[in-house]
């Protein structure tokens, strides 16, 4: 906040308030705006004088115009030749250190905080890109083949090398996909790789020049893990067709659980009241200092009409880091896995019971041999194992299990706690791994 002190003909006296960590503090600059002497004044009769006025009062009105600070650097009160600068001197914000912190942030930091926001949205928004999703589909009665758009949402630029991340289910059952970026050219892209239990997919652009990929904005990436609650957060993306619109709002919660595209859990999600909308799944969420936090995912509809009520969710960075990487560097993703088939959780609420009942458990499957799958005998179906616990968490639904495999690595050796013909017991089971591969 600068507060105009003191002022004379030909130079003024500037206070400059800056927080501190104990206070406001006042740093008094003296600006010198002009010189004139009382020699040139008589030879000329003036002349000068008005020509100098003339030239500050309409710098200084375009100062003024635009908001800029700068118009204290050539403020003046001059009075010769009937030139009277005291109105737009007085038009400058003044601060009263009697009035307290309070009225310095009125006065200040509004402008402060607005200019923060604009400035996050014009370094991020080239980074944003909007995807349309296009499925090949028979054209009414005819034989003819047509590319028809059937859905859109956002995605941001990765690296230089023309990676697009968005959400798997912005891109699931394409045909084609058409990336837009801010400069409104499209391009194809293809499916480099997804990982549906997760929501996340990655596209690469095809058919760009050297000069376009030069010109390509990658997001700024930062981290999850050390987020709060009350954090401001940003959303850009492409709500309702709606290309590159920003909204804001907080961190409402964190660590919650959503649901991705294949029924799986997907754990430590962000829950934001930003305005997240049909449109926006795969767009960014960014922190204060424009930095990817997290991907928009989701909202909570009570209404089923696909409106935003306050409550959305972003997959945390962190999470999609490690997915993007394997995917990009190796070309496949690597997951623990028990190699059984669950049966639904309802069928296990409709016993009475608690824990996922085992279905399946196919041959390879390292499982085999330790856990009893459920089969038809001569008598009716006979119940496989129902897991309660694993490693000593209990295991009251799939989501309960599918959260502690994500905390374990290929190889972990596990205890379950099993339910098997009326007693309980433990048995032990190695880790497999589950390779998804992407061809390149």
């Amino acid at each position: 906040m600068v507060q105009v002190l003191c002022h004379s003909r030909m130079r003024f006296l500037a206070g400059r308030w800056s927080r501190k960590r104990k206070g406001w503090r006042r740093d008094v600059v003296v600006v010198q705006c002009g010189s004139s002497s009382s020699s040139k004044r008589r030879r000329d009769g003036g002349k000068a004088d008005v020509n100098e006025a003339a030239t500050l009062k309409g710098r200084l009105a375009k100062a003024l115009a635009k908001g800029s600070i700068s118009a204290l650097a050539i403020l003046l009160s001059y009075t010769g030749a009937g030139m009277d600068y005291s109105p737009l001197a007085s038009s400058l914000p003044r601060f009263d250190p009697g009035a307290g912190e309070a009225k310095a942030l009125a006065l200040a930091g509004l402008a402060a905080e607005e200019d923060a926001v604009v400035n996050i949205f014009q370094q991020c928004t080239p980074s944003v890109v909007y995807i349309t999703n296009i499925v090949q589909s028979r054209v009414g009665g005819s034989l003819d083949i047509a590319d028809i758009p059937v859905g859109t949402g956002s995605g941001f630029i990765w690296d230089k090398q023309g990676h697009i991340i968005t959400n798997f289910h912005v891109i699931k059952g394409a045909s084609n996909v058409k990336v837009t970026l801010i400069d409104k050219r499209s391009y194809d892209a293809t499916v480099v790789g997804f990982d549906e239990d997760k929501d996340v997919a990655i596209l690469k652009l095809q058919g760009i020049s050297s000069d376009v990929q030069r010109q390509l904005m990658p997001i700024k990436v930062g981290r999850s893990e050390k987020l709060l609650v009350g954090q401001l957060v940003f959303a850009i993306g492409n709500p309702f067709g709606l290309d590159h619109t920003m909204t804001s709002g907080i961190i409402s919660g964190l660590g919650r659980v959503i649901q991705s595209q294949s029924g799986r859990p997907i754990r430590g999600a962000i829950q934001t009241d930003a305005a997240i909308n049909p449109g926006n799944s795969g767009g960014p969420l960014l922190n204060k200092t424009g930095e990817l936090i997290g991907i928009n995912t989701a909202i909570l509809d009570p209404s089923g009409k696909g409106a935003n009520v306050g409550v959305g969710f972003a997959i945390p960075v962190d999470t999609v880091k490690g997915i993007v990487e394997q995917i990009i560097t190796y070309g496949k993703i690597v997951r623990p896995y028990l190699g059984i088939t669950l049966a639904p959780d309802s069928t296990v609420a409709q016993l009475g019971k608690k824990g996922v009942l085992v279905l399946d458990v196919p041959e390879g499957s390292p499982a085999k041999g330790k856990l009893q799958p459920t089969y038809r005998s001569f008598t009716g179906i006979v119940l496989g194992d129902i897991i309660v616990s694993l490693n000593g968490n209990y295991i009251d639904s799939s989501a309960d299990l599918y959260q502690q495999l994500d905390e374990l690595k290929v190889g972990d050796t596990v205890k379950l706690g099993i339910e098997r013909n009326q007693s309980t017991e433990d048995v032990t089971v190695k880790l497999g791994s589950r390779v998804t591969t992407f061809e390149s």
